[in-house]
């Protein structure tokens, strides 16, 4: 339902239409194709409720690791370091769930950051695999506790969102966004990333792969600052108006030059006609914001 060039001057023929009007039809057709709200509302349950019970599960097992407290023991004795159940569950888990994101987000309507996501999700996986293969599993799970624990809060804000319970809504994405830059914008880069960085190097000493996973880890912290740009833009607006704002990150699609209007319009998913004197039709119809 996206008409290329050639389709949109046979259109516009047609109908007597211009083009940019014929793209706005598609695009709101397209929108009402979108996922209802109780099937995003499961999709957050689901996904809060992995972040809740991984994040619980990992820190469990980290909270009595001498290596959450100093990130030194990551390297000690490193590559002979043993596997615990525990380490091998949480890397499983992980895997298998960011694997279900990179194979659903192309069936899912597309965002305006798809790439990015498509990015963050490939770099995720070849780290959890690349992490495993090699046997740093104690900073492995450092990072994935660290990216999950914020997570928690913006599918808890998303429930709120779908349930209409606005206050609660917007309470919980500023706890997500201050979540976010302590975890991922503190904790991330200063403690975990320089552990990799600097201190593995001063206890192992150079290794052939050192380059490739810090490249990948700094890949990840890129993303960190153009997502916390994003997110601090809609918390200042709900902390000074509040309401969150629409997520700039919405499944609706738009164009900065154009808004659609709608005073009496008619069901966008009606029959595009030829002209004819006794068809005008129109393309207006209604969105629904995510």
């Amino acid at each position: 339902m996206c008409p290329d060039t050639r389709q949109l001057e046979g259109l516009s023929k047609q109908l007597d239409w211009d083009e940019r009007k014929i793209q706005r039809w598609f695009r709101v057709r397209r929108n009402q194709d979108r996922p209802n709200m109780q099937k995003k509302f499961c999709e957050s349950m689901w996904r809060f409720t992995f972040y809740l019970g991984i994040f619980i599960y990992g820190i469990r097992h980290l909270w009595v690791s001498p290596w959450m407290w100093d990130t030194r023991q990551c390297w000690y004795n490193y590559p002979f370091q043993p596997l615990s159940p525990g380490q091998f569950n949480h890397y499983a888990a992980e895997l298998s769930f960011y694997w279900s994101l990179m194979f659903s987000q192309f069936i899912d309507i597309k965002r305006k950051d798809f790439i990015m996501m498509l990015v963050h999700h490939l770099a995720t996986i070849f780290l959890i695999t690349f992490s495993y293969a090699n046997n740093m599993l104690r900073v492995g799970t450092l990072v994935m506790c660290v990216h999950d624990a914020s997570d928690i809060f913006l599918e808890a804000a998303k429930l709120a969102n779908y349930a209409k319970y606005q206050r609660l809504c917007d309470g919980l994405f500023v706890v997500f966004s201050i979540s976010f830059f302590c975890t991922r914008l503190v904790i991330y880069p200063f403690w975990v990333v320089y552990s990799v960085l600097v201190e593995s190097w001063e206890i192992v000493g150079p290794y052939q792969a050192w380059w490739l996973l810090n490249g990948l880890l700094l890949v990840l912290q890129a993303l960190h600052i153009i997502w916390f740009y994003l997110i601090a833009r809609i918390a200042i607006k709900a902390i000074f108006k509040g309401k969150v704002a629409k997520d700039d990150r919405s499944d609706i699609e738009s164009s900065s030059d154009e808004e659609i209007y709608s005073s009496s319009s008619k069901n966008p998913s009606q029959t595009l006609k030829p002209k004819d004197s006794s068809h005008t039709g129109n393309l207006n119809g209604e969105t629904h914001d995510h």
